[in-house]
């Protein structure tokens, strides 16, 4: 079990989905909106391609980040906390009438499909990226917008190890147990 996580590891359902929520959901949304106001005001200043094409793919990347939060907290926030108290009811979803394990299904396949996108954005962020390092004076917007995708970048790193390593075990573990 690992140190760092074991708050996570060690929670149901419901409290599970609530500190993700709370500790990732929201600050990757507040995360996002801070980029994108840098991203916007770099645009803006009509610097180096470079500089351009990165603020363009950061833009996109915000532009995704807030769909995906969006959609946590809309419909995967609900969704597992209704799971969570299925589960401790003991409700038996074979008894469903309907396609109730259709929509169960969906939450994790949404869950990987966002993942992969993100991460495929975030690959191309950083070939883009110039390096700060370089005797080069960057634009302090520029700067700021690396600083801004570099704690998006880590944040969500942790963000989709705890829900692959956590969350969708826990689901799938609920799911099995409601006959889903």
């Amino acid at each position: 079990m690992s140190i760092l996580f074991s708050d996570y590891e060690e929670a149901g359902l419901h409290q599970l989905i609530s500190k993700l929520n709370q500790e990732y959901y929201e600050v990757l949304g507040r995360l996002c909106r801070t980029a994108s106001d840098a991203a916007s005001k770099l645009l803006g200043e009509h610097q180096h391609t470079s500089t351009n094409l990165y603020a363009s793919l950061s833009s996109k990347l915000v532009e995704h980040l807030e769909e995906l939060v969006s959609l946590r907290q809309q419909l995967l926030v609900p969704y597992i906390k209704d799971l969570s108290t299925k589960k401790d009811q003991g409700h038996d979803c074979s008894n469903c009438a309907g396609g109730c394990g259709i929509q169960h299904k969906s939450q994790v396949l949404t869950l990987k499909d966002t993942h992969k996108h993100i991460k495929e954005i975030l690959y191309r962020l950083h070939t883009v990226a110039l390096p700060l390092y370089a005797e080069v004076p960057y634009p302090k917007t520029y700067c700021a917008l690396r600083r801004d995708i570099v704690t998006i970048d880590t944040l969500l790193t942790k963000l989709f190890y705890l829900e692959e390593a956590n969350l969708v075990p826990s689901v799938l573990e609920a799911q099995k147990l409601i006959n889903v």
